[in-house]
């Protein structure tokens, strides 16, 4: 058996030791959804320590662990605290929590993030509907043996974030006046934020806003076959646009600010997903 499919494995066996719940949709929690466990009816708690061979965050401020409830009437699990490549963690390890909860049930996969503004009149507190990607700059989390058990060998990429669920979310927006922006992300490795040229070359490829994440999780739920939607908190504009020195005690700042509308975004959005 392939080595990262037999650590799923592993994985899935140490969750159903510890609960039968089974999700419809996964919710990957950035900066500024830290707390949004109070908006889920909550069913039970996985720590990120207890599955064995698990990644474990190191960020601080990303706690490590699954919840499962509901929004709503809809089962979902959420990532409290993801595992970053800067992290040190092989890229199989980045994008196990990704495939462990489409294995546990999850059809649909809700990413949100903190990231850079790149697109001019983005403010810190902006919130951007990710219609597309930039993968180039992070190592292909698919790289390897297939995992046939996962999905195909060379997976189209043509519509990664649904139509679908990108007409939810704009409805949501609109009908609850939280502005909403939509454009491209881009991911870098990190840990240190871009170089003003950095970010100039990003701009000229076409991206909106730059993080250190969603990307590659984007692309492993995609093999999987699961419905795929993101919003992004522009938590700071970029390395060259913005007038003084990036920090991460900037970063959080932006996203709880912002975090009323973004979670009531994400709540609304997935009640309606259950309905699809």
């Amino acid at each position: 058996m392939n080595p990262i499919y037999e650590k799923l494995e592993s994985c899935y066996k140490s969750v159903r030791e510890k609960t039968d719940f089974v999700p419809k949709v996964a919710i990957v929690l950035g900066s500024g959804l830290g707390d949004y466990a109070t908006e889920i009816k909550v069913e039970t708690e996985v720590e990120y320590k207890d599955i064995e061979g698990f990644p474990i965050s190191t960020v601080v401020g990303h706690e490590g662990k699954f919840i499962m409830g509901y929004v709503g009437d809809v089962p979902v699990i959420c990532m409290k605290g993801r595992v970053h490549y800067y992290e040190g963690y092989p890229m199989s390890d980045v994008v196990l929590p990704t495939r462990l909860m489409h294995k546990l049930g999850a059809e649909y996969l809700f990413l949100t993030n903190a990231s850079g503004g790149i697109r001019e009149g983005f403010t810190a507190g902006s919130l951007m509907m990710i219609t597309d990607h930039i993968s180039t700059f992070v190592p292909n989390p698919l790289v390897g043996p297939n995992i046939e058990e996962l999905g195909v060998r060379f997976p189209d990429m043509s519509h990664v974030y649904r139509t679908e669920l990108q007409d939810v979310i704009r409805s949501v927006a609109k009908e609850n006046n939280i502005p909403l922006a939509e454009g491209i992300y881009i991911q870098f490795t990190g840990p240190s934020y871009e170089s003003p040229a950095e970010i100039r070359m990003a701009k000229t490829l076409g991206a909106d806003a730059v993080g250190m994440s969603t990307v590659v999780e984007a692309i492993t739920a995609n093999h999987c076959g699961m419905k795929i939607c993101g919003v992004s908190c522009i938590s700071n504009l970029a390395a060259g646009i913005s007038p003084t020195p990036l920090s991460h005690k900037e970063v959080q700042e932006a996203a709880d600010k912002v975090a009323p509308m973004f979670k009531k975004l994400v709540t609304e959005s997935v009640k309606r997903f259950g309905t699809l």
